[in-house]
């Protein structure tokens, strides 16, 4: 490959996971700045929900679970189809154009059921371009395991690059101008330390989503750029038309089905960072948060994917000093870590600002080390959808079930007096990461010789 087609590829996954990183970290506190309850379902459908179920179906449920109920539907169903059908730069094209005027209209609307359909048109089209991209990828590199590592690594990039922006957007002008700077480096000091606060933020928050649907359909043309890439002929999956049914029988091998509960768990507690950490990071010291300006939340959250790009460096040689369940424990170990200092260490704002670090060992030593062990422990003939069983706990139920009941947890269940007890809200994370180390521990034991499930070869045990 010549550095442009790379190049290429590389500035497609920096713009496809932009799109995610621009809306979600913030979406969490904005629903309830609309009035989107975290316990009710909204009252069209209030008669048809059972009790028990209310946690599902609440306003602000239905809104987070778009993505994770997209990415069931497309692990199943969008993602094939559109694999075996269209040309992946086309669906591409097309998926970003919709998508980015529904999640461009969700900042424009403060009315529940208008949102809720615009998020879950976006979701419904963006989940499936997130195996589109890395198909365009593979059909158009020469060496994938040299070449795809640097072009995903955009897609880190693109998170950070999204993020970024909003240390401008959510500024309050009004008060860096009654500050009267002189000179650049003084007006950039104004700037950056008047981020709006309350009400004025919450309303500023809607540019999130404006964000996102210009990149989008910046990515939607950009797409016509990229290398054609055909659309599989449909025999090729005729023989795969059972892999899931494969794919799920090897759970029946005790490692696998603990692995596959452990990574739900860890999903879980990895979605109650997303939808804890904003929040938290904004709230005045006084009430129990850090008090960070509004405009530095999101650029903060982004160092735990710089420290992804230096941990996922080093994944292989941790794996092969440690092993797969040790690595995995120390991934795990990142999250209840970082929750830990959240809850005891709320007054040390370099410290919560530090410990954000520890994603890239969250990240890297736990999620990609499940997608390189299920490489090395599958069949090859159901090695892809065994990756997609997996990401249905990663993207998929784990998300659902923390979406479903961290905004009952933070508005309710640990919220007293207007004010959250975040102390308490941040160890059931932190408790539930310990149970799942432990569990790993335990429970956990791969043979060393993977062809006892059908896989290629020998891996790191």
């Amino acid at each position: 490959m010549n550095s442009s087609p790379r190049f290429r590829l590389f500035l497609m996954m920096v713009l496809e996971i932009a799109i995610w990183g621009a809306w979600l970290p913030l979406i969490f506190g904005y629903l309830p700045s609309l009035g989107f309850s975290a316990t009710e379902p909204p009252q069209a459908i209030a008669a048809f929900v059972p009790s028990f179920l209310t946690w599902l179906f609440s306003e602000q449920g239905m809104i987070l679970n778009a993505f994770p109920v997209a990415a069931v539907i497309g692990m199943f169903f969008s993602n094939q189809f559109a694999d075996r059908n269209f040309a992946a730069e086309r669906f591409l094209s097309f998926s970003h154009l919709i998508g980015g005027l529904a999640i461009l209209g969700c900042g424009f609307t403060k009315s529940f059921w208008p949102f809720f359909w615009l998020m879950f048109v976006h979701c419904l089209l963006y989940v499936p371009t997130l195996s589109i991209t890395n198909s365009i990828a593979f059909a158009n590199m020469k060496d994938p395991q040299k070449e795809f590592g640097i072009i995903r690594m955009g897609g880190t990039v693109g998170w950070i690059a999204a993020a970024w922006p909003f240390t401008f957007i959510l500024v309050d002008w009004a008060k860096v101008d009654a500050m009267h700077p002189q000179g650049m480096v003084a007006w950039f000091g104004a700037v950056f330390a008047s981020g709006l606060k309350g009400e004025a933020f919450q309303a500023a928050t809607r540019w999130t989503y404006i964000v996102s649907g210009a990149i989008s359909l910046a990515l939607a043309l950009f797409s016509l750029t990229l290398p054609h890439t055909p659309p599989k002929r449909k025999e090729e999956g005729a023989a795969e038309s059972l892999a899931w049914l494969e794919a799920v029988r090897l759970l029946k091998h005790p490692f696998v089905l603990v692995l596959w509960i452990v990574t739900f768990i860890d999903s879980f507690v990895h979605n109650c960072y997303f939808n804890w950490t904003g929040t938290f990071l904004g709230t005045d010291p006084a009430h129990g948060g850090v008090g960070i300006a509004s405009n530095w939340i999101m650029p903060v959250m982004t160092i735990g994917q710089v420290a992804e790009l230096i941990t996922m460096l080093v994944l292989g040689v941790t794996l092969k000093k440690l092993g797969w369940r040790w690595t995995m424990i120390l991934g795990i170990m990142g999250h209840a870590a970082r929750f830990a200092v959240y809850a005891f260490f709320p007054k040390s704002p370099g410290l919560i600002i530090a410990v954000q670090l520890l994603h890239g060992i969250c990240y890297a030593f736990f999620f990609a080390t499940v997608y390189i062990f299920v490489d090395a422990y599958f069949p090859k003939d159901v090695r892809a959808s065994a990756q997609g069983l997996f990401n249905v706990m990663i993207l998929g139920i784990g998300a659902l079930v923390a979406n479903s009941i961290c905004p009952r947890l933070i508005q309710q269940t640990f919220a007293h007096d207007g004010l959250v007890d975040f102390r308490h809200l941040f160890l059931v994370p932190c408790y539930a990461g310990i149970f799942a180390m432990l569990l790993l521990l335990i429970a956990f034991h791969p043979p060393k010789n993977v062809e006892a499930t059908g896989g290629p070869g020998s891996a790191p045990h």
